[in-house]
């Protein structure tokens, strides 16, 4: 017979003891649901990512009709985005990051602004051109390919993962893909 004051102790997942013997692989439902709710919400976090980029895209564009340059189109949404970012960290009360930190820092991380700038205006010139979907299909295109590379040889720290037959065959797809749309 089973002692219930000690099942409500204990809770549906069992005595601490017992939970800490638990192989880490424990498939049980419980342990289950939570891990599935957290990918379906770092995937919704991911797809928010991707719609955001769409608006920023045509967003832009529009900015840089209204205003007939591409550069301050740019400076604004950059702008924009520093403030953002200022209000987050605030919000999340980082700390300012240290100067001993900052020295220990290779000198092409500070060139993701540069890079980005880079992205941003050519986006605001091709936009309109292009359209929004063969211009997003090209630039995932571009992501992939760089991404092969950067991930087959570990560049800038990026940890090593081999570009193998399935991570081509995937590109390849990707590639079919931007044709594809462009038609």
């Amino acid at each position: 017979m089973v002692d219930q004051s000690s099942l409500s102790r204990q809770g549906r997942l069992g005595s601490r003891r017992d939970r800490e013997r638990r192989p880490a692989t424990d498939t049980r439902k419980d342990h289950f649901m939570p891990q599935l709710f957290t990918l379906i919400g770092v995937s919704l976090l991911a797809v928010t990512a991707g719609l955001s980029f769409v608006m920023q895209q045509a967003v832009n564009a529009n900015l840089r009709a209204s205003l007939g340059s591409a550069a301050w189109a740019g400076f604004v949404s950059y702008l924009g985005g520093t403030v953002c970012m200022l209000l987050l960290a605030l919000a999340l009360r980082d700390p300012a990051p240290q100067a001993g930190a900052i020295a220990r820092s290779n000198w092409w991380a500070w060139s993701g602004g540069l890079f980005g700038a880079v992205y941003i205006g050519i986006s605001i010139m091709l936009v309109p051109r292009l359209g929004t979907a063969t211009f997003v299909t090209l630039l995932v295109a571009g992501q992939m390919l760089a991404s092969l590379v950067f991930d087959h040889y570990g560049l800038f720290g990026v940890p090593r993962h081999p570009a193998d037959l399935y991570r081509l065959a995937g590109a390849a797809f990707l590639v079919a893909g931007v044709v594809l749309v462009r038609l």
